[in-house]
């Protein structure tokens, strides 16, 4: 289905439903939320926030056999934290859509780990992570474009593995709902899921978060969130390329298979936000546009403001250019001060009150932080090996539809529900997948509103 005329007509509209008010100990339709109840109250109760122990390898065990799919960038740096996590852990098997990808990914973890890989567990094609699936492993990780995660999460827990999923889990609201009625089998057959959003494997966000929610600067008040930096990667088409073999070389710049950057990285600081805040708005409103962005046909920039229950608003904002100002704000705004989700609290008068200390200068092991993209495998490892089972999958499946639900916005103009998106039949990309032409998707940008006659 093309997006762009999906939307302009505004269809996600016809499938809204009522869903449940957001209460003290509520739920939108049927998320489980954080108490909304006060720091003090929460004190009261004694429900003050502890941290987890985090362990800074997993424990032994018997030897775990990974397979990965997605042999690309991020695909071959999970396969090496992964083996970074622990002992007694393999990679074994390989699938990408790619030959090219998978000679990469061997090659680097011939050169880093000193891991091969046989030719047979080597899987190319669209249905390479059926095969991987079906060679022997314990453990997938999954690591394709985020078009594909929904079908091969399912197929994951189908077939009773364990599994690491990328940022973000889905591009649309039928995947995100197709993810969260798999994570929901997935815990009741006691198999592990670890999603890619790091910061909540990160201990000095995790000590950060908790001294926020157990009252030291007062009761959360809204949250200010900014990801501005600049562009990322782009290939230029090859007369050889097919539509098909174009846009996955080329997929962070199609919304169909990234679900554009406010969802594919944006994903990160919108995720701390609901972390902080334990809900989800009830409205989107927001803009965005494209100025510098080459190929594609997503957006270089968004600003928007989301609205809860209580009448608490939060302003998030992103940005892929070259040659402007860049920087990262996870400010939670609260009572008696803000705090940085990434270390430090402050007064109302913008003095810091805490700050996490700096690890390079503190000898004490109690402060160090272990590589988060390392740690979430880690905490993978160990939740497998001592059957104390883990499972994030539905708070990365909402927080993905919460940036998909800010997109809609800027791309529409028009203002986002949660129930609208929730219950959406937006589905994006083609049904069907072959090296060849794909119909229906345009490389330009949305456009909002309407343009004026004269």
């Amino acid at each position: 289905m093309n997006q762009n005329s999906n939307l302009s007509r505004r269809n996600f509209l016809k499938s809204s439903a009522t869903i449940g008010t957001i209460g003290a100990v509520g739920a939108v339709g049927g998320i489980p939320l954080l108490s909304s109840c006060s720091s003090e109250e929460r004190k009261k109760k004694g429900e003050e926030l502890k941290l987890p122990q985090l362990l800074d390898q997993a424990p032994d065990g018997p030897v775990l056999k990974a397979g990965l799919v997605g042999c690309g960038g991020r695909g071959t740096g999970a396969a090496i934290d992964f083996l970074n996590s622990g002992p007694n852990l393999q990679i074994v098997a390989l699938g990408d859509v790619f030959q090219d990808k998978i000679d990469a990914c061997r090659d680097l973890l011939k050169k880093e780990k000193n891991v091969e890989i046989p030719d047979e567990n080597c899987f190319v094609g669209f249905d390479s992570y059926e095969k991987v699936l079906d060679s022997g492993i314990d453990v997938v990780l999954l690591c394709t474009p985020p078009h594909f995660r929904p079908a091969h999460v399912e197929a994951a827990v189908n077939a009773r593995k364990h599994i690491f999923m990328e940022k973000p889990v889905a591009v649309d609201p039928t995947g995100v709902r197709r993810v969260i009625a798999a994570v929901k089998r997935a815990q009741s057959l006691k198999l592990n899921v670890i999603s890619g959003t790091i910061r909540r494997s990160q201990k000095d966000y995790m000590e950060t978060r908790r001294r926020v929610l157990n009252g030291e600067i007062g009761d959360i008040t809204g949250a200010h969130i900014i990801r501005n930096g600049g562009a990322l990667w782009f290939r230029s088409r090859r007369p050889e390329w097919s539509d098909m073999e174009y846009m996955l070389r080329n997929w962070v710049n199609f919304c169909w298979l990234s679900g554009d950057h406010i969802t594919e990285q944006f994903i990160h600081e919108i995720d701390v936000m609901n972390w902080y805040l334990g809900k989800y708005p009830i409205k989107a409103s927001g803009w965005g546009g494209r100025q510098r962005r080459v190929t594609g046909d997503q957006y270089d920039f968004f600003s928007i403001e989301y609205l809860y229950d209580n009448g608490m608003r939060t302003h998030c904002a992103a940005r892929q250019i070259d040659g402007c100002s860049n920087g990262k704000v996870e400010q939670i705004n609260c009572t008696n001060g803000y705090a940085d989700a990434a270390g430090k609290l402050y007064d109302l008068n913008g003095n810091i009150i805490w700050e996490y200390p700096n690890t390079e200068n503190n000898s004490n092991p109690e402060w160090s932080v272990t590589n988060p993209f390392v740690q979430e495998h880690i905490n993978l490892v160990s939740a497998i090996r001592t059957g104390n089972t883990i499972n994030d999958g539905e708070d990365q499946a909402y927080s993905t539809l919460v940036t998909i639900m800010g997109r809609v916005a800027a791309y529409t103009g028009k203002d986002v529900t949660w129930d609208e998106i929730l219950n959406a039949d937006i589905y994006l990309g083609p049904r069907t997948y072959t090296m060849g032409t794909v119909e229906g998707i345009v490389e330009a940008p949305p456009l909002a509103g309407v343009q004026h006659s004269e």
